[in-house]
């Protein structure tokens, strides 16, 4: 919840009002640990009985990505998706599923130490492509 009320505040020092679309689509992101399509958004949004059109959820993401509050991941499959981009710099990487399209959350210490290396990193994406267990067997 840390996250969902630093980003409802950064979204009204823009001068965004509260409520509406951005809101649930806070509150959801909030509460996920790994990236989200827009079409999966939306579907949670709806199944959850919140009235947001697509339309609405694709302006809030381009709003949110444009303040930086979230993160539009290229898993390399043409789906563009999305999570919170922590105030802090906690975040992890993503193992993407070639055959079925899975998509899980990893972290590993030492591949953030060899990034830095030498460097000075704002910010840097992972993505790792294969067979899921499922899609393996």
């Amino acid at each position: 919840m840390i996250w969902t009320s630093h980003a409802l505040e950064a979204l009204e020092g823009a001068g965004f009002r509260s409520g509406g679309a951005r809101r649930a689509v806070v509150e959801l992101l909030g509460r996920q640990n790994c990236c989200m399509s827009a079409q999966e958004i939306f579907d949670s949004l709806r199944r959850a009985r919140r009235p947001v059109g697509i339309a609405s959820v694709y302006r809030a993401l381009e709003t949110l990505t444009d303040l930086r509050l979230v993160k539009r991941i290229d898993a390399g499959d043409g789906i563009a998706r999305y999570e919170p981009a922590r105030p802090d710099g906690d975040h992890h990487h993503h193992l993407v599923c070639r055959d079925c399209g899975k998509v899980e959350a990893f972290s590993d210490v030492r591949l953030e130490r060899a990034i830095g290396l030498g460097y000075s990193v704002e910010e840097h994406e992972v993505v790792l492509t294969g067979a899921c267990a499922d899609c393996a067997a």
